[in-house]
């Protein structure tokens, strides 16, 4: 990919190029906001239980004032059982959502996110950007930091200027571009002071950091001090490619800011060896190769306890370094089956994204050719050393962050988001510690944790309203719902939490963003010439939202 055509790339835009060369474009541009009602002069939330998001315990009573798009009160109305004396509450409010009995939270701060991606391209139409819009907002994903920018700085910069206008219905966003120095994917950076020129410009562009997938080591760590020395921040997949001799500990103590996913932490662990050990006739370029050998890498590195991992771990926290685990991203090599028939895809996954996630040699993240029950335990035993470091880190004083990294591996978007929820909660996190890490913590990673992040007065408005406690089960968080029985009609019911979603101000009726999806999803499908639709059907159709809302 180092064509050196691709240097008459725009800063920012050589993924873009390289995708639009093969006729991958991004998504189609999102509709003037026509969900949402909003911001007020004075909104206000009564009688809420509130969850701070900073690892407090729920408390309330409270009646949240807000004006315009920010947090202006928090007003303790009374004790818990207690009538509340209407002279103790705040005045009225233009606007008033009735919350007792209900919980508040952030709204969510999805720290590895993708703005759809061009390869879905290879199955179809790509789904527009109101359908991940809309399906991020419903599941209560307020922020993200867009991670790698595929479909341009350019066009994912006015994205994000338009959203923080509350011109269209969609998260506010962070950018990072992709860092153009590592030869499988796109390489046009080729010295250090070239690396420094990038990140100059980059900067100029307005980017708010950088993805890296690796580098020559005297590249990464020049593009490193640069970004440090103009404010930007950084994460990076620590690729195979480029991993031995750039693990995440090395680029960590270069100033790295986030370690993406689990690539170079176990390559940091290694204490007899230097390479992973690949068998004779593995090709990086076969996906399936590049996967099923990716999970024996905790295996091969120092165990818990020992010197080495000890050695390590202090090092990444002495460094103040944050790790974005994105555990569901890969969830499905530890039980195909399930993510395959994961109850949202009969009515939330798009067709090109569904036909993409099957079997296919060239597509990323495609490689079932013969995934098999070895894969899958070696995986597992891959999770279980993973998510015991990630334990231990968050432990010992370390920040770990929700990201999802959903469009591929059966992942879709906000589904994704949750099931990281419920992946964190596996790892050994209290449901008050992960909702820590999916909102306080990831608001910090960012740096607009003085914006956003967690609920407290000139804090911006970015509020989640449920109607049960969502600490008490994550799945009532899934779009879908939770398939609960109740006992007093003996009927099968889809209970869903999160009612409301409110970002800068604005309130969006979470059950009228999933129909609005629903409707998209079956459009993408009206046409299909061969009729593969997932085989099988999860929740009752067109009904987990009117459902839910009636068990609530």
């Amino acid at each position: 990919m180092s064509d050196p055509t691709q240097m008459q790339s725009e800063v920012g835009e050589e993924s873009r190029d390289v995708n639009a060369a093969k006729g991958w474009h991004p998504p189609s541009a999102p509709v003037a906001r026509d969900r949402g009602l909003g911001p007020f002069p004075r909104l206000i939330l009564r009688g809420a239980t509130i969850i701070d998001g900073t690892g407090a315990p729920p408390w309330g009573p409270v009646d949240i004032v807000i004006e315009n798009e920010r947090i202006t009160g928090l007003v303790n109305v009374g004790t818990p059982h207690k009538a509340i004396d209407p002279k103790r509450r705040p005045g009225p409010g233009d606007h008033e959502i009735d919350c007792h009995g209900k919980f508040v939270t952030p709204g969510f701060v999805d720290a590895h996110a993708h703005i759809g991606t061009p390869y879905h391209a290879m199955s179809g139409i790509v789904p527009p950007a109101d359908y991940i819009y809309r399906l991020w907002l419903a599941h209560g994903v307020t922020t993200v930091r867009e991670m790698g920018a595929m479909g341009g700085l350019g066009w994912t910069l006015e994205q994000r200027e338009l959203s923080a206008a509350n011109k269209i219905a969609a998260p506010r966003m962070v950018v990072h571009s992709v860092f153009p120095a590592v030869n499988d994917r796109v390489k046009t950076i080729h010295t250090p002071e070239q690396g420094r020129e990038w990140v100059r410009k980059l900067a100029a562009r307005g980017a708010d950091g950088i993805k890296f997938f690796g580098a020559p080591p005297a590249i990464m760590e020049a593009a490193l001090d640069e970004a440090a020395q103009l404010g930007l921040r950084s994460g990076c997949h620590h690729a195979q490619m480029a991993v031995t001799r750039v693990n995440a500990l090395k680029s960590a103590r270069w100033g790295l800011t986030s370690s993406e996913h689990y690539y170079g932490l176990p390559e940091a662990l290694f204490e007899n060896r230097v390479v992973q050990s690949f068998p004779a006739d593995y090709n990086y370029s076969d996906e399936y190769y590049r996967f099923a050998v990716a999970g024996q890498t905790f295996m091969q590195a120092a165990q818990p306890g020992s010197a080495k991992w000890r050695e390590v771990m202090d090092s990444f926290l002495e460094l103040g370094h944050t790790f974005v685990p994105t555990f569901n991203i890969y969830d499905a090599n530890r039980d195909l089956m399930r993510a395959r028939r994961a109850d949202w895809h009969d009515e939330y996954t798009w067709r090109a994204v569904w036909k993409y996630f099957q079997p296919q040699r060239g597509g990323h993240g495609a490689y079932w050719y013969r995934w098999s029950t070895t894969n899958e335990i070696e995986w597992k035993q891959n999770y279980r050393l993973w998510m015991q470091f990630i334990n231990e880190y968050k432990n010992l004083g370390g920040r770990v962050c929700a990201g999802s990294d959903s469009g591929f591996i059966f992942q879709i978007y906000g589904f994704g988001f949750i099931r990281e929820l419920e992946l964190l909660q596996e790892a050994g996190f209290h449901p008050i510690e992960v909702l820590r890490a999916a909102t306080s913590q990831s608001a910090a990673l960012l740096g607009i944790d003085d914006d956003t992040g967690s609920i407290d007065v000139q804090k911006r408005a970015d509020l989640l309203i449920h109607n049960q406690n969502p600490l008490t089960d994550f799945k009532l968080l899934f779009g879908t719902g939770a398939m609960r029985l109740n006992d007093e009609t003996a009927q099968v019911e889809w209970q869903r939490c999160l009612e409301t979603t409110i970002k800068s101000g604005v309130v969006y009726d979470t059950a009228e963003l999933l129909a609005d999806v629903r409707g998209m999803v079956q459009g993408s499908w009206a046409d299909d010439p061969d009729g593969e639709r997932p085989p099988f059907s999860g929740s009752p159709a067109g009904s987990p939202c009117d459902s839910a809302q009636a068990a609530s």
